[in-house]
């Protein structure tokens, strides 16, 4: 897909914070890749594809590049270059890189096989990080990352072939039920989620329905239906209203708040084409 006209604005509004974080490609000189939100490097990157920008382009094949730099044998990526090294920017990593084209790389084969060695008993993932401290809710995994990696694992040959991915699903549609935050990040199911974010960067309505409808063991759950249910009920002559955005991207033609987006209609469809 290439950058429609319309888009070339937003194209080089994201380009002109390349250098932001002190070095190029969004990053900082010792490799951050995940600073600097909304322009970190992972999410730039996201935004380029989302917006038509092919992965062969020069820059998106640099950046690639920068992101596997920090690839480590075990299969988990250094994103900082000090301190702990958690499930979830490991997660970050692998989603950008197969939305990339490159979930059949054999560094990234072994990553997913890492996902599949660290997997919670509860189906999801999670980082021993303490942010709000302890409770019984944080011996929950965290929902977001663990929709993340599921919107990894698609691009792969274990989509719909893996069981243990199906937990991972349960683990989400059960949180759909349980609403409240759990996980030691606090991810919840309230107010702010069900408001359509868009490009997907939180955990909301949108991707949450989006990414698990790729996957068999949601497609006629009742969960899911609800939800996808409450998201078709926003939709306003067959398109996406944005309903939040972060304000640094309000400036940004694809996600116009209060507007239609016609790229997130487009994967709007996509969800439906997934359920047919």
């Amino acid at each position: 897909m290439a950058v429609e006209k319309q888009y070339e604005s937003d194209i080089e509004e994201i380009l002109s914070h390349r250098h932001d974080n002190g070095s190029d490609l969004w990053t900082t000189p010792d490799k951050r890749l995940i600073k600097g939100s909304p322009f970190s490097t992972l999410e730039c990157i996201m935004y380029l594809l989302e917006l038509g920008m092919e992965p062969t382009e020069p820059i998106l094949e640099e950046a690639a590049e920068l992101i596997f730099s920090t690839w480590q044998e075990d299969g988990r990526f250094k994103l900082y270059p000090q301190g702990s090294v958690y499930p979830c920017q490991t997660i970050q990593a692998t989603n950008v890189l197969s939305h990339m084209g490159h979930a059949f790389d054999a560094r990234l084969q072994k990553s997913f096989q890492h996902f599949l060695n660290i997997q919670q008993k509860d189906g999801g993932w999670r980082c021993n990080k303490f942010s709000f401290g302890r409770g019984p809710e944080t011996e929950y995994s965290n929902p977001f990352p663990t929709l993340t990696a599921l919107n990894a694992f698609r691009f792969t040959d274990y989509l719909n072939n893996e069981p243990s991915l199906d937990k991972a699903v349960e683990f989400l549609l059960e949180h759909w039920i349980i609403r409240r935050p759990i996980g030691p990040c606090h991810y919840g199911i309230g107010t702010l989620f069900m408001q359509v974010e868009y490009p997907f960067r939180n955990y909301n309505l949108f991707v949450y329905v989006y990414v698990l409808s790729f996957y068999n063991r949601a497609k006629k759950d009742k969960r899911f239906l609800e939800a996808l249910h409450i998201l078709e009920s926003k939709v306003v002559n067959g398109k996406i209203v944005v309903e939040r955005v972060v304000p640094k991207l309000a400036g940004l033609s694809l996600c116009k708040k209060g507007q239609t987006s016609e790229l997130a209609t487009i994967r709007y469809h996509e969800i439906l084409r997934n359920l047919e």
